[in-house]
């Protein structure tokens, strides 16, 4: 693993500034490809209109679809340029935009970047992961690889004064994200349920959130290291998903019976393969993503005949979001590795790309 000035979490909350300041350092992205093409520069504070708040950003999580794919120019939204990277962060309301109410100046908050129009069917049912018109700042628009962001009232969720930061940004979007997936495959406690990748930012996210609520879970992970640390997390076994002995061992811990809910957001095929084998009757597998790869095979007679379920589910929804909060609310806390200074955004894309993560990795601003 690199040496790097990466601290420690937890981190303190930013102050609320006497004056906001006309200009602003951010990361800043002129063109599509490796880490060094983000590069610290001052820019002008944003200014909130109607609805908005102004949010001193605190910390800001550096993730693998969002962040590091859309800067090497793999994902599929290419923002126009320069761009400002950073969906889900926490931070300081620092200013208020005209017609805010329930929000008041100094209070700590968590910023859920997912933005639907309000308009369709979808919206209308508390669908918003199935919006059309679906926008994430941060991809989209500018985001929050910066000191100050402008975003909408109702994209900021209030959040217990013990909470730190670091902890608050982990689980901003992924947490909600997770609980839409467990919610979506009908988990229930004492349910066994198996995380593919579950060293990642999500999906360490989705398995300690599965294990808090009552869940038996199993991880996965090719790493040695990353086992043994799952493990050390609490989860009942971490394997590795491309061993001969896998679907023995998991057929083993649940007595024959399989895993009720499958957590896939990789996209191998030879994994996948591997998940369908271990899926119980009447058991889901959850696909929020498939950064490995996208086309896996798919054995229908052994679907309808054991009645399973595959599901996609694009992001969290509003009330995945209220669930969420209320188990942090509860003691659920995201697994996050370490934080690096907002001007070492390109170091913490080298560290994550090089897959030394444990967990979320995080930015810090506003830290004095």
């Amino acid at each position: 693993m690199p040496t790097l000035s990466a601290s420690p979490v937890p981190l303190a909350w930013p102050a609320v500034p006497r004056a906001v300041p006309a200009t602003a350092t951010a990361v800043v992205l002129d063109a599509f490809g490796p880490p060094d093409v983000l590069h610290p520069a001052m820019l002008p504070t944003p200014s909130p209109g109607p609805g908005e708040v102004l949010v001193r950003v605190a910390a800001v999580c550096v993730g693998r679809f969002l962040d590091v794919a859309l800067r090497a120019g793999r994902h599929p939204v290419k923002p126009a340029l320069p761009h400002v990277l950073g969906v889900e962060h926490a931070g300081t309301v620092v200013a208020l935009g005209p017609d805010v109410d329930g929000i008041a100046v100094g209070q700590h908050v968590a910023v859920w970047p997912v933005l639907g129009c309000g308009r369709c069917a979808a919206c209308a049912e508390g669908s918003k992961e199935a919006c059309p018109g679906l926008r994430i700042a941060g991809v989209h628009s500018r985001g929050a690889y910066a000191e100050y962001t402008a975003v909408p009232a109702a994209a900021v969720w209030a959040i217990p004064d013990d909470l730190d930061p670091a902890t608050a940004a982990g689980v901003a979007l992924a947490g909600p994200v997770a609980m839409n997936q467990l919610r979506q495959a009908g988990l229930r406690a004492g349910d066994w349920v198996l995380v593919a990748g579950a060293a990642s930012a999500l999906g360490s996210t989705t398995a300690e959130l599965a294990r808090h609520l009552g869940a038996r879970v199993i991880g996965t992970s090719r790493a040695a290291w990353k086992r043994e640390r799952l493990l050390e997390l609490g989860l009942e076994a971490a394997l590795d998903p491309t061993a001969d002995s896998f679907v023995d061992d998991v057929r083993g811990l649940t007595g024959g019976a399989g895993v009720a809910v499958a957590v896939d957001d990789l996209g191998d095929a030879e994994i996948f393969a591997r998940l369908t084998a271990v899926l119980a009757p009447r058991g889901a597998i959850v696909s929020s993503g498939a950064f490995l790869g996208g086309s896996v095979p798919l054995d229908l007679a052994r679907l309808y005949t054991l009645n399973q379920r595959i599901l996609g589910v694009r992001t969290g929804d509003d009330a995945s979001g209220r669930a969420l909060w209320a188990e942090v609310a509860r003691g659920f806390r995201p697994v996050v590795d370490r934080a690096f200074p907002l001007e070492q955004a390109a170091d913490a894309h080298r560290f994550l790309e090089a897959d030394d993560n444990m967990g979320r990795i995080v930015l810090t601003a506003g830290q004095e």
